[in-house]
């Protein structure tokens, strides 16, 4: 393990631009987390996911593929210089992820069969509240620093723990980038699966005042109904209506104010990389034809980080490394993208 360093040499190390060692930390450096103001909580799980997999891999995969990034942002000047930096990847939530992925196929197998595999899915589920349990207390003692948190999946059901913690602190509101509305009251029976997180969210935290959703083009009859009976509390943004918006004439910064618009003064983002065409994300698990530009997706972050609302934390889910490089490529970007808004939200 490199040895860590303090800001000023994290940022000396990172302008010299000379490669990185292929051990160094997020961006090429190794920065210390006790000198980082934002840190991202690496949560390798994947325990629930239900048709492509590999996304336990990003969060190194991505470290990996961001020693590749120029650092000089157009949008958000130079995030790095603000310090940030992943904690340390938990082995035991590693070991727990395997242990529960095992389970879980072995549940969704016996529902291919009709019948049930009660044994399995009860331990799925309690595994899933050990997980959300690790990333709460990550982020509480994060935010006891005084310092902002984000999580980097991972699997959707990744964050929970972090909005809960956030919800213990003031109201916000969600800005939700995904291909599916993750409304699920359970999914292939996971009461904590990545297809229902803005379900318990919404059912558990009543902090969380508003969700919107954008880019969504693959879902349920029972979710869009959730949606429809909640609209008070839920604005979405389906993909096709966000092409006929521009089909019909209206420029993507209209489109963009106007998602922008129904956000309340301090917002969350959650970002799922199959909000993007799959070109960007061929290797996440349940990609969905259509979808956002990268380009438009960076465009929204800043109209969000400049519109003068307090970005209070984000996650990044479902980018699966694969066997090449784009994948985390890309990941990586999105994420500095993201640590960008947030850091320029608060400057």
């Amino acid at each position: 393990m490199p040895q860590q360093l303090t800001l000023q040499q994290t940022i000396n190390e990172l302008e010299q631009g000379n490669p990185p060692a292929s051990d160094a930390g997020f961006l090429g450096a190794s920065l210390d987390p006790a000198e980082a103001t934002l840190l991202l909580i690496p949560v390798p799980w994947e325990a629930t996911t239900s048709y492509g997999g590999g996304t336990s891999a990003a969060p190194q995969a991505i470290i990996s593929a961001s020693h590749q990034l120029d650092l000089e942002d157009s949008a958000f000047g130079q995030p790095y210089r603000a310090g940030i930096t992943f904690i340390e990847q938990s082995s035991e939530i590693e070991s727990l992820n395997a242990e529960t992925r095992q389970a879980a196929l072995k549940v969704i197998e016996a529902l291919e069969r009709n019948e049930a595999a009660i044994t399995e899915s009860t331990m799925v589920n309690a595994a899933s509240e050990q997980l959300n349990h690790y990333v709460y207390q990550q982020a509480k003692a994060i935010r006891q620093e005084g310092k902002l948190a984000a999580v980097v999946g991972g699997d959707h059901a990744s964050p929970q723990g972090l909005i809960q913690a956030l919800a213990e602190e003031s109201e916000f509101g969600i800005l939700h980038l995904d291909a599916h509305h993750d409304l699920r009251v359970s999914y292939e029976g996971f009461t904590h699966s990545h297809a229902s997180i803005f379900y318990n969210v919404l059912e558990n935290y009543p902090s969380v005042t508003k969700l919107v959703q954008v880019a969504i083009r693959d879902y349920s009859r029972d979710e869009a109904n959730y949606a429809r009976a909640n609209s008070g509390r839920i604005a979405v943004h389906y993909g096709a209506d966000l092409f006929a918006r521009k089909a019909n004439g209206e420029s993507f910064h209209q489109v963009a104010r106007s998602i922008v618009d129904e956000l309340p003064e301090r917002v969350y983002i959650s970002f799922d990389i199959d909000a993007l065409d799959p070109p960007y994300c061929p290797g996440t698990g349940t990609p969905v034809p259509g979808g956002l530009s990268y380009d438009e997706a960076c465009y929204l972050l800043e109209i969000v980080a400049k519109s003068g609302r307090e970005i209070i934390g984000f996650d990044l889910c479902e980018v699966s490394p694969g066997e090449g490089e784009w994948d985390a490529n890309v990941g990586a970007r999105i994420l500095y993208k993201l640590c960008g808004a947030l850091l320029l939200s608060h400057q």
